[in-house]
């Protein structure tokens, strides 16, 4: 059976699931850690992406991201690999690192949000790495001690966990740690995990219930979410993919992109390729980066090596092409003639 293509999109909130291969460990020690800590900090400052929760284990991690500048894939896809080689090197080891796929579930923010957050920070509890929530508050490798910190890390989207909670700071830090242990009971939640029907329907007893009535809710195993957001996403992920299959049988590639912006700025071609930070090829080029990346389906590294720039500057291009866009209104669709 073909892998179901990830589902992604601006903003979108995604719960990451990654273990070693056969389930064998990914970080040996404090220094693989350390590595694998710093690696994800530069990758999401790089690329805009906001991080809600994470959690380090032996043989596996957790992460709560919002996509942002760029697909979460690309985010993955730069924190995996520099960290497998790193990994491979220093203990002399050879091969694939990580199962061949990650888990990757788009989430309904509301009322999901918190949930995974009190999910993903209480994995560290429940795998034994750490024996009590007091040893919890201390554990360098989860989003839970940092956001209960004073001072967070700049990478890790504590503030806005803890509004959730309150206005006050003191207080708020109160409320979540309450909130966290109150989920030590509640134990494994597989239906934060798993995938379809079971998940959004609050179980098979409402499933079945739902199916007498003569309700049939709709459901992908990609999706947390109840049955009207798993809709709206497939519908926009299936108007993306027809979208794209359109501008490919249209003859849209990178190089008719270029001509098709050059129009609209009235700029030549050439600008956008031609190197320095003059006004017009910077706006020229976030433009192309923005298109490419959100309606062509081009990945940053493809635009990377053609501009001769680096991943983070091509992410910038495209945050910048997206206020560009919103703010003169412009659909590419409108310029296909």
């Amino acid at each position: 059976m073909p892998r179901q293509a990830r589902i992604d999109g601006a903003g979108a909130l995604h719960h990451i699931i990654c273990r070693g291969i056969e389930r064998k460990e990914i970080f040996s020690d404090d220094l693989d850690r350390d590595d694998f800590v710093s690696r994800l900090e530069t990758v999401l400052i790089q690329t805009s992406t906001r991080c809600y929760a994470w959690a380090l284990i032996p043989n596996h991690f957790h992460l709560l991201l919002q996509t942002g500048s760029v697909p979460v894939a690309t985010v993955m896809c730069k924190l995996l690999t520099g960290y497998a080689t790193k990994f491979n090197r220093r203990h002399g080891r050879h091969g694939h690192l990580f199962q061949n796929r990650y888990k990757s579930i788009l989430c309904q923010e509301e009322p999901y949000l918190l949930e995974l957050v009190r999910y993903i920070h209480l994995n560290p509890l429940r795998a034994g790495v750490v024996s009590t929530l007091e040893e919890l508050r201390g554990y360098r490798y989860c989003g839970h001690s940092r956001i209960i910190a004073r001072k967070s890390d700049p990478w890790i989207a504590a503030e806005q966990v803890l509004a959730r909670f309150g206005n006050s700071m003191k207080a708020s830090r109160k409320a979540y740690e309450a909130f966290v242990a109150d989920g030590v009971a509640h134990g494994e939640r597989n239906d934060l995990i798993g995938g379809g029907l079971f998940r959004s329907a609050d179980g098979w007893s409402a499933v079945m219930s739902a199916r007498s009535a003569g309700i049939f809710l709709k459901s992908d195993e990609r999706i947390l979410g109840d049955s009207d957001f798993v809709d709206r996403i497939l519908e926009s992920a299936d108007e993306e993919m027809e979208r794209r299959m359109r501008y490919r049988h249209q003859g849209v590639d990178l190089d008719k992109l270029a001509k098709i912006v050059a129009e609209v700025l009235g700029v030549e071609p050439a600008e956008l390729e031609a190197p320095g930070r003059q006004p017009h090829r910077v706006q020229a080029r976030s433009l192309y980066c923005y298109w490419a990346v959100r309606e062509l389906g081009t990945t940053a590294t493809t635009l990377a090596k053609r501009f001769k720039l680096t991943q983070p500057a091509i992410s910038l291009a495209v945050g910048r092409g997206e206020r560009l866009v919103a703010e003169n209104g412009w659909c590419l669709d409108g310029f296909l003639g």
